[in-house]
Protein backbone atom coordinates (compact mmCIF):
# COMPACT_ATOMS: atom_id res chain seq x y z
CA UNK A 1 0.00 0.00 0.00
CA UNK A 2 2.85 2.39 0.56
CA UNK A 3 3.98 1.98 -3.36
CA UNK A 4 0.63 1.97 -4.12
CA UNK A 5 0.28 5.84 -2.47
CA UNK A 6 3.36 6.76 -3.44
CA UNK A 7 2.79 5.94 -7.25
CA UNK A 8 -1.07 8.01 -6.86
CA UNK A 9 0.63 11.10 -5.41
CA UNK A 10 3.14 10.81 -8.34
CA UNK A 11 0.20 10.83 -10.65
CA UNK A 12 -1.12 13.80 -8.75
CA UNK A 13 -3.05 12.65 -6.43
CA UNK A 14 -3.91 14.55 -3.12
CA UNK A 15 -2.20 11.90 -0.77
CA UNK A 16 -0.72 12.78 3.04
CA UNK A 17 1.85 11.58 5.21
CA UNK A 18 0.10 11.41 8.46
CA UNK A 19 2.23 11.03 11.87
CA UNK A 20 1.86 9.42 14.74
CA UNK A 21 1.18 12.01 16.81
CA UNK A 22 -1.35 13.52 14.86
CA UNK A 23 0.05 15.69 12.72
CA UNK A 24 -1.52 15.59 8.49
CA UNK A 25 0.92 17.00 5.73
CA UNK A 26 0.37 16.94 1.78
CA UNK A 27 2.89 14.31 0.16
CA UNK A 28 3.28 16.90 -2.48
CA UNK A 29 5.22 14.36 -5.11
CA UNK A 30 4.64 16.30 -8.08
CA UNK A 31 7.06 18.81 -7.08
CA UNK A 32 10.03 16.10 -7.55
CA UNK A 33 8.44 15.93 -11.55
CA UNK A 34 10.76 19.06 -12.46
CA UNK A 35 13.56 21.73 -11.67
CA UNK A 36 13.31 22.77 -8.17
CA UNK A 37 15.52 26.19 -7.17
CA UNK A 38 18.82 24.64 -5.33
CA UNK A 39 19.60 21.74 -7.54
CA UNK A 40 22.31 23.36 -9.96
CA UNK A 41 24.70 23.34 -6.78
CA UNK A 42 23.71 19.60 -6.09
CA UNK A 43 23.92 18.19 -9.67
CA UNK A 44 27.25 20.50 -9.80
CA UNK A 45 29.25 18.62 -7.10
CA UNK A 46 28.44 15.31 -8.77
CA UNK A 47 31.55 15.29 -10.67
CA UNK A 48 31.79 11.37 -10.96
CA UNK A 49 29.74 8.32 -11.60
CA UNK A 50 26.89 9.01 -9.18
CA UNK A 51 24.31 6.84 -7.31
CA UNK A 52 20.88 8.66 -7.08
CA UNK A 53 19.71 6.89 -4.22
CA UNK A 54 15.40 7.35 -3.95
CA UNK A 55 15.50 8.95 -6.97
CA UNK A 56 11.67 9.02 -6.90
CA UNK A 57 10.68 9.99 -10.85
CA UNK A 58 14.20 11.05 -11.69
CA UNK A 59 14.96 14.24 -12.14
CA UNK A 60 17.93 14.71 -11.08
CA UNK A 61 19.28 11.30 -12.46
CA UNK A 62 17.53 12.41 -15.97
CA UNK A 63 19.71 16.03 -15.90
CA UNK A 64 23.30 14.21 -14.48
CA UNK A 65 22.32 11.78 -17.89
CA UNK A 66 22.32 14.88 -20.05
CA UNK A 67 25.09 16.14 -18.64
CA UNK A 68 26.79 13.47 -19.58
CA UNK A 69 27.59 12.23 -16.48
CA UNK A 70 27.37 8.57 -15.67
CA UNK A 71 24.47 7.93 -13.51
CA UNK A 72 21.74 5.14 -11.93
CA UNK A 73 18.40 6.40 -10.56
CA UNK A 74 17.11 3.31 -7.47
CA UNK A 75 13.62 3.57 -5.85
CA UNK A 76 11.55 1.00 -4.86
CA UNK A 77 8.79 2.48 -7.00
CA UNK A 78 7.94 0.78 -10.15
CA UNK A 79 5.80 3.81 -11.41
CA UNK A 80 8.83 5.98 -10.49
CA UNK A 81 11.78 3.76 -12.02
CA UNK A 82 9.29 3.71 -15.49
CA UNK A 83 9.40 7.71 -15.38
CA UNK A 84 12.59 8.36 -14.82
CA UNK A 85 13.54 5.80 -17.72
CA UNK A 86 10.99 7.03 -20.02
CA UNK A 87 12.76 10.00 -19.52
CA UNK A 88 15.84 9.22 -20.46
CA UNK A 89 17.83 8.06 -17.51
CA UNK A 90 18.55 4.80 -16.52
CA UNK A 91 16.90 3.24 -13.25
CA UNK A 92 16.47 0.20 -11.26
CA UNK A 93 13.92 -1.12 -9.03
CA UNK A 94 15.89 -1.64 -5.81
CA UNK A 95 16.10 -1.32 -2.25
CA UNK A 96 19.40 0.47 -1.10
CA UNK A 97 20.12 -2.05 1.22
CA UNK A 98 20.08 -4.49 -1.76
CA UNK A 99 22.64 -5.82 -3.93
CA UNK A 100 23.59 -3.31 -6.27
CA UNK A 101 26.02 -2.98 -9.49
CA UNK A 102 29.07 -0.99 -9.00
CA UNK A 103 29.74 -1.49 -5.57
CA UNK A 104 32.54 0.15 -3.98
CA UNK A 105 33.09 1.99 -7.43
CA UNK A 106 30.70 5.12 -7.00
CA UNK A 107 32.21 8.54 -6.97
CA UNK A 108 29.38 10.27 -5.54
CA UNK A 109 25.70 8.71 -3.75
CA UNK A 110 23.26 10.99 -3.54
CA UNK A 111 20.24 11.88 -0.96
CA UNK A 112 18.37 14.20 -2.14
CA UNK A 113 14.58 15.76 -1.23
CA UNK A 114 15.36 14.57 2.26
CA UNK A 115 16.15 10.99 1.60
CA UNK A 116 19.07 11.02 4.27
CA UNK A 117 15.70 9.56 6.06
CA UNK A 118 15.06 6.59 4.26
CA UNK A 119 14.86 3.64 6.74
CA UNK A 120 14.28 6.00 9.74
CA UNK A 121 17.91 5.21 10.66
CA UNK A 122 20.53 7.75 9.35
CA UNK A 123 23.99 5.75 10.66
CA UNK A 124 22.77 2.54 9.08
CA UNK A 125 21.97 4.18 6.16
CA UNK A 126 25.58 6.11 5.79
CA UNK A 127 27.56 3.01 6.70
CA UNK A 128 25.74 1.11 3.94
CA UNK A 129 26.41 3.90 1.11
CA UNK A 130 29.88 4.45 2.64
CA UNK A 131 30.28 0.57 1.57
CA UNK A 132 28.53 1.71 -1.98
CA UNK A 133 31.27 4.24 -3.18
CA UNK A 134 34.82 4.09 -3.46
CA UNK A 135 37.85 4.93 -1.50
CA UNK A 136 37.25 8.85 -1.05
CA UNK A 137 34.25 8.72 -2.66
CA UNK A 138 31.40 11.35 -1.54
CA UNK A 139 27.61 11.15 -0.32
CA UNK A 140 26.06 14.24 -1.09
CA UNK A 141 22.97 14.87 1.63
CA UNK A 142 20.03 17.10 2.17
CA UNK A 143 19.47 18.19 5.58
CA UNK A 144 16.76 20.07 7.55
CA UNK A 145 17.67 23.86 8.19
CA UNK A 146 19.86 24.44 11.15
CA UNK A 147 17.57 24.82 14.76
CA UNK A 148 15.39 22.09 13.21
CA UNK A 149 15.47 18.94 15.82
CA UNK A 150 17.29 15.86 14.11
CA UNK A 151 14.30 13.00 15.29
CA UNK A 152 12.74 9.31 13.73
CA UNK A 153 8.99 9.59 13.09
CA UNK A 154 6.41 6.74 12.53
CA UNK A 155 4.55 8.19 9.49
CA UNK A 156 2.16 6.53 6.67
CA UNK A 157 0.59 7.79 3.54
CA UNK A 158 -2.80 8.34 3.03
CA UNK A 159 -5.75 9.55 0.91
CA UNK A 160 -9.09 9.72 2.08
CA UNK A 161 -10.37 6.29 3.71
CA UNK A 162 -7.64 4.59 2.36
CA UNK A 163 -4.18 4.31 4.66
CA UNK A 164 -0.87 2.43 3.93
CA UNK A 165 1.59 0.63 6.94
CA UNK A 166 3.12 2.25 9.22
CA UNK A 167 7.33 2.80 8.63
CA UNK A 168 9.66 4.78 10.06
CA UNK A 169 11.62 8.09 8.72
CA UNK A 170 14.08 10.29 9.71
CA UNK A 171 15.04 14.28 10.08
CA UNK A 172 18.86 14.78 10.02
CA UNK A 173 19.50 18.86 11.07
CA UNK A 174 22.51 20.30 9.27
CA UNK A 175 23.76 21.24 12.72
CA UNK A 176 24.25 17.17 13.80
CA UNK A 177 25.10 15.99 10.48
CA UNK A 178 29.08 16.19 11.26
CA UNK A 179 29.13 13.19 14.36
CA UNK A 180 26.97 11.85 12.42
CA UNK A 181 28.92 11.16 8.92
CA UNK A 182 32.04 10.75 11.30
CA UNK A 183 30.30 7.95 12.76
CA UNK A 184 29.56 6.28 10.02
CA UNK A 185 33.10 6.88 7.80
CA UNK A 186 32.83 9.99 6.50
CA UNK A 187 35.52 12.32 8.67
CA UNK A 188 34.67 15.56 6.97
CA UNK A 189 31.39 17.38 6.63
CA UNK A 190 30.96 20.33 4.45
CA UNK A 191 27.86 22.41 4.47
CA UNK A 192 26.35 24.62 1.62
CA UNK A 193 22.73 26.29 1.00
CA UNK A 194 21.19 27.34 -1.53
CA UNK A 195 17.88 28.70 -2.24
CA UNK A 196 16.83 27.92 0.91
CA UNK A 197 17.98 24.28 1.21
CA UNK A 198 20.92 22.71 2.68
CA UNK A 199 23.16 20.22 2.19
CA UNK A 200 26.44 18.28 2.98
CA UNK A 201 29.30 16.72 1.14
CA UNK A 202 29.92 14.22 3.82
CA UNK A 203 33.94 12.55 2.49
Amino acid sequence: MIGALYEEALQGGDVDVEYSDGQVRPLAAGRWLRPIDGDRGLLDRCDGPTLDVGSGPGRLTTELARRGVPVLGIDIAPLAVALTRRAGGAALCRNVFEPLPGTGRWAVALLADGNIGIGGDPGALLLRLRELVRPGGAVIAELAPPGTPTAVDRVRLRHGGRVADWFTWATVCADDIGPLARRSGFPSAEHWTEAGRWFATLT
